[in-house]
């Protein structure tokens, strides 16, 4: 009877235990490229696709991470980062990117636009617009240190900024101010943002941008700007990998004014003695004269 022995762990458990020994003992430092999928997969006499099962599972494990186009690499610890949800206070607020860019990312991005994308039904239903009707999509790759660590994808109703300067977001004088500058500029005022936040699990393409395991936990963030008459303007979703950062939100609370009660008369009977002492050898009593004990 053929098969082997079912008590041995799968092949890819075997590859994954042995390259995390190689990096517990130092045969691989933090930053350090492991070989290609197809040499590991020559050493241990098994196909690429056991080494990259293998290596996804070390990466869920935060243990590798893969670089798109690059190869998958030892990771170096990484520190979970602030990302703060709500406006900014001070010199330069609202400058810049607005709503998008996490607030203090000192990194870059990379984006693209391609005009006139029929919007989804579900894009159309957060822009009002018909299904089918022409947008801007713009979609966003944040990187730190060249690695993506967030992503992003924006629409634009055409109907909108169709024909004017702004029409392409990180295109013509305005490029990269952001949706409430650009917006100004053709006339249309933003009131208002509002945002959803969902839990979902990064698919494999945006796993393999991201450089972190298939169904790892994230945070989409549905994001639209409205028009002072309450208008969608633009709408985007923003997908924030858990294990990277922590969405936080800083509140500010405006302090109710003090309300000073105004002191209640007493009845003219408890006022008489108020505001005399005593003599010695009184004791003094409300409502009537001192009495000698």
């Amino acid at each position: 009877m053929a098969g082997g022995n079912p008590t041995s762990p799968a092949p890819y458990l075997r590859v994954a235990a042995t390259l995390r020994d190689r990096v517990a003992v130092g045969t691989w430092a933090p930053g350090d490229r492991l070989p290609s999928r197809g040499e590991l997969g020559r050493e241990f006499g098994v196909g690429e696709n056991v080494i990259r099962r293998a290596q996804e599972l070390l990466i869920a494990q935060g243990l590798l991470e893969g670089r798109p186009g690059s190869g998958t690499y030892v990771r170096a610890p990484y520190q979970r980062r602030p990302m703060l949800r709500t406006p900014s206070h001070g010199p330069g607020a609202g400058l810049g990117r607005p709503g998008l860019a996490p607030a203090g990312f000192h990194g870059t991005w990379e984006s693209e636009s391609i005009a006139k994308i029929p919007a989804p039904p579900a894009v159309a239903a957060r822009l009002s617009i018909e299904a089918g009707a022409q947008c801007v999509r713009t979609t966003y790759e944040f990187l730190s240190e060249r690695q993506p660590v967030m992503l992003c994808t924006s629409w634009e109703p055409m109907a909108l900024t169709g024909g004017t300067m702004v029409v392409l977001p990180e295109g013509g004088p305005l490029a990269g101010r952001g949706v409430v500058a650009r917006m100004a500029h053709i006339g249309i005022t933003v009131g208002r943002v509002a945002e959803v936040p969902r839990p979902v699990q990064v698919t494999r393409d945006q796993a393999h941008l991201l450089g972190i395991a298939a169904g790892s936990q994230a945070t989409l963030i549905e994001r639209t700007h409205y028009d002072t008459g309450g208008r969608p303007v633009e709408t985007a979703d923003i997908l924030v990998p858990a294990e990277r950062w922590d969405i936080t939100y800083d509140i500010p609370l405006v302090a109710e004014p003090e309300v000073h009660a105004t002191p209640e008369r007493a009845p003219r009977g408890l006022r008489s003695g108020v505001g005399r002492e005593a003599r010695p050898g009184q004791v003094r009593r409300t409502g009537g004269p001192p009495r000698t004990v």
